[in-house]
């Protein structure tokens, strides 16, 4: 196996014909009845409870979409939540899609500087080294707040270098008034982000950070609603794959999304959450398959995959 992010990437995007990632965003109050329901696993307010049915569902939704797709996205937010015992369930996740030879991308949106940033990236993205720990894994990449600059990002990137691993950097978001700063120009009309795509990209473009693919383990965050945009970054940083979140729940149409892919489909991860996991609240899937929530959620993502393909062949 390839001991660059990118590059397992980039063999992983082939082999299941797809640039699908599926975000992990668990909520209990969305969670299946047939799991909320359950007398050990009613109680919302019980920690342990609540935690439990979430873990059993996030397990669940790995098992189907493993066979489908790429890589997954696990927020560690909605484990956070839940303090110790949520960490500890956020990175048995992780182990858990490892073994389902998945490629982990944790959301965990980490940005600091110095001894405070390496800890972060220790914590986050490099391989335990404590004794009796050496079969634990820590993500092959995570996401990190670029607001700081280089020196919020290097730490990261360096132990990803030393790692095998992944960075991608928060860039443009896709949230509706994420424009009013990061579209703001400065006197010669550059863009925050522009700007902060610069910094990223020179960084990334150093030779040690280049896989044999031609893509760099440090990517770009740039929301698949930022459309107009999207074409100008694939355009001028061929070396960078962009993790595209904003699909489906967020409006993103398959074809925006796409502009951040090269014509062979590679260069990007296009990135939906609540539209996958929880498709068995969507009538067009509960009326197709009722209680049967799991078939609910791998008929979403095959939807959002030959959806993709589509757009694909007539972009």
């Amino acid at each position: 196996m390839a001991n660059h992010f990118a590059d397992r990437l980039t063999e992983a995007i082939k082999d299941k014909g797809t640039c699908v990632c599926v975000g992990i965003d668990p909520l209990y109050s969305q969670l299946p009845k047939q799991i909320t329901e359950r007398k050990d696993l009613n109680d919302e307010m019980d920690l342990p409870a609540s935690l439990d049915a979430v873990f059993e569902f996030c397990i669940k939704v790995l098992k189907i979409v493993s066979p489908l797709v790429p890589a997954v996205k696990i927020n560690s937010a909605f484990f956070e939540k839940y303090y110790w015992e949520g960490v500890e369930n956020y990175y048995s996740l992780i182990q858990e899609a490892d073994a389902l030879g998945l490629e982990i991308i944790g959301d965990v949106k980490r940005g600091d500087i110095g001894s405070t940033a390496q800890a972060y990236a220790a914590a986050h993205l490099k391989n335990p080294e404590f004794i009796d720990m050496d079969d634990i894994v820590a993500p092959d990449a995570i996401t990190v707040n670029g607001f700081a600059g280089v020196d919020g990002i290097l730490p990261f990137a360096d132990i990803a270098v030393e790692e095998g691993k992944g960075v991608f950097v928060w860039v443009r978001a896709s949230n509706p008034s994420a424009g009013i700063l990061q579209d703001f120009a400065n006197a010669e009309g550059k863009r925050f982000f522009d700007l902060l795509a610069e910094q990223v990209a020179t960084m990334a473009c150093e030779p040690q950070r280049i896989g044999t693919s031609g893509y760099s383990n440090i990517g770009m965050i740039v929301g698949g609603t930022a459309a107009e945009q999207a074409h100008q970054l694939r355009e001028q940083y061929p070396h960078i794959v962009f993790l595209v979140p904003g699909y489906g729940a967020q409006g993103a149409a398959p074809a925006d999304c796409l502009q951040f892919c090269k014509e062979d489909g590679s260069g990007a991860l296009i990135s939906a959450s609540r539209s996958i996991i929880y498709a068995y609240n969507q009538p067009r899937y509960s009326e197709q398959f009722g209680d049967n929530w799991e078939k609910c959620i791998e008929q979403a993502c095959l939807d959002m995959k030959q959806e993709l393909a589509a757009a694909l062949v007539q972009k």
